[in-house]
């Protein structure tokens, strides 16, 4: 399987790495890049993966990928991208409420809601009562976790997922509100 992962460096995001690092036959787009290369990637990957920072309307591009701008935010996957990323089901999308620009668009594959990665989401998302502990401890266990079972279909990826974050979620509250946050279609 040919994967294309697009990540734009953050270091907010770094622990999302460990989820990519044994991905097989893959090609990494972390920073500067143009669209065509983006859309070029997606046509030919089995599956894409794509991580960081987002929105409903798609992953920022964290101002490091050149001519890139949709719908009034910088954006690495937007609307454009999205008739490209159909073609296949096994694809990766994690960043905050991605389930909505994956439900939006109609497309397949393993993804997140609302992602806890910083104490302030936690707040925001009323986990009142998290540490800078408990979130390490939650996104560090959720990208071993993805990362061991990365090279899988994504419904034994979920099901994985979900089995093993889930006995972290028993105890860390942050791990409990992004499990109840883990989909797969």
């Amino acid at each position: 399987m040919k994967s294309l992962i697009i990540h734009p460096e953050d270091n907010s995001t770094t622990f999302l790495k460990p989820i990519y690092k044994q991905a097989s036959n893959k090609s990494v787009i972390c920073r500067s890049t143009t669209p065509e290369a983006i859309a070029e990637g997606i046509q030919t990957s089995n599956r894409v993966m794509i991580m960081g920072h987002g929105s409903p309307q798609g992953l920022f591009s964290m101002g490091l990928f050149r001519g890139i701008k949709q719908i009034g935010h910088w954006l690495a996957i937007g609307m454009k991208e999205s008739e490209s990323l159909k073609s296949s089901d096994q694809n990766i999308y994690i960043w905050c409420n991605a389930d909505k620009y994956v439900e939006y668009h109609d497309l397949h594959g393993f993804y997140s809601g609302m992602f806890i990665s910083e104490v302030g989401e936690a707040m925001y998302c009323g986990v009142s009562n998290a540490t800078q502990e408990m979130v390490d401890e939650s996104n560090n266990t959720f990208a071993e976790i993805v990362g061991k079972y990365i090279n899988l279909p994504v419904t034994e990826l979920h099901k994985k997922v979900k089995q093993e974050y889930g006995e972290l979620a028993k105890t860390n509250s942050v791990a409990k509100f992004n499990c109840d946050r883990i989909y797969v279609r």
